[in-house]
């Protein structure tokens, strides 16, 4: 069995951390290969180092890896969308962050974590990916986002409005700060800070959610994903901000932007006790009554 490491590094994740982990991917006989950024970050502090191999860019990605293992919170496994792209390689989170909502696994169970990948006693998740199409190159090889696709005004501009059709269709003219079209897995994340509703994963929509908007009878609406969603943008300014999860591009106003769903998913590995409802409670406090 081989396993792919990755890791934003930073102070979350200590080179003890790694080196544990390590040790007990060698103990099952599962052959770890990490990648290069965190491999600088911690090789000095681990001892033999030098045998450990390293992979550096996507393209050293192939189908001999049997599972990615991210290394952080939710923003570092956002990141191994853009490293295991199409390649159908399940990606393991374990939380060294904060919230860690798709990094639900936390890192006092990181043993449990590798005997599941030993014994290969898990679930995988399949998540479906949002899709950008622009008349401009955006995003590189990579133009599409497990969480969401956003339309933003530039920093302290006025608001901007935007035209919204369905298949070509129109929705709604949002006069709003920006718009979150959000898939099931970004239901907990930007869109519900915006007042969005949750989506179970295996949900097949998406959400439709603006941002600020100057309107008391605008609200988030869920469409069909197999719907195309296109976008024309009017403000004061030239330029707005088009990002997918943490990437972000600045694009002239009059590019035409449109979004589907993806034509493959992204795995995500569970172990067998973790459901969607468990992590809305312990991770949301859903349900909680602070009167009980």
């Amino acid at each position: 069995m081989k396993v792919a490491i990755y890791s934003r590094g930073g102070e979350s994740v200590r080179p003890g951390d790694v080196h544990k982990l390590l040790e007990a991917l060698r103990n099952v006989r599962i052959t770890p290969v990490i990648h290069e950024d965190i491999f600088h970050q911690v090789s000095h502090h681990i001892e033999g180092s030098a045998d450990i191999p390293v992979f550096r860019h996507s393209a050293d990605l192939d189908e001999h890896f049997d599972c990615l293992v991210s290394l952080g919170g939710d923003g570092t496994l956002l990141d191994t969308v853009t490293l295991v792209r199409n390649k159908n390689i399940p990606v393991l989170g374990i939380n060294f962050g904060r919230l860690g909502f798709l990094a639900s696994l936390g890192k006092e169970n990181l043993d449990a974590a590798v005997r599941a990948l030993a014994d290969r006693n898990y679930v995988i998740d399949k998540r479906t990916l949002i899709h950008l199409d622009a008349d401009v190159p955006l995003f590189g090889e990579t133009p599409y986002a497990l969480n969401e696709f956003v339309i933003h005004k530039r920093d302290v501009s006025p608001m901007i409005r935007i035209h919204t059709y369905l298949n070509g269709e129109p929705l709604n003219n949002y006069w709003a700060d920006g718009l979150i079209v959000a898939t099931p897995t970004g239901s907990t994340g930007y869109s519900l800070s915006c007042n969005g509703p949750l989506l179970f994963p295996d949900a097949g929509g998406f959400i439709i959610n603006p941002v600020a908007p100057h309107n008391l009878n605008v609200r988030p609406i869920v469409v069909p994903d197999d719907s195309v969603i296109s976008f024309e943008v009017e403000g004061r300014t030239d330029q707005l901000i088009c990002t997918m999860d943490s990437r972000k591009e600045i694009v002239d106003r009059k590019v035409q932007l449109a979004v589907k769903k993806e034509s493959f998913k992204i795995s995500l590995i569970r172990l067998q006790e973790n459901t969607f409802l468990q992590t809305l409670r312990d991770k949301l406090a859903w349900g909680l009554d602070a009167r009980n």
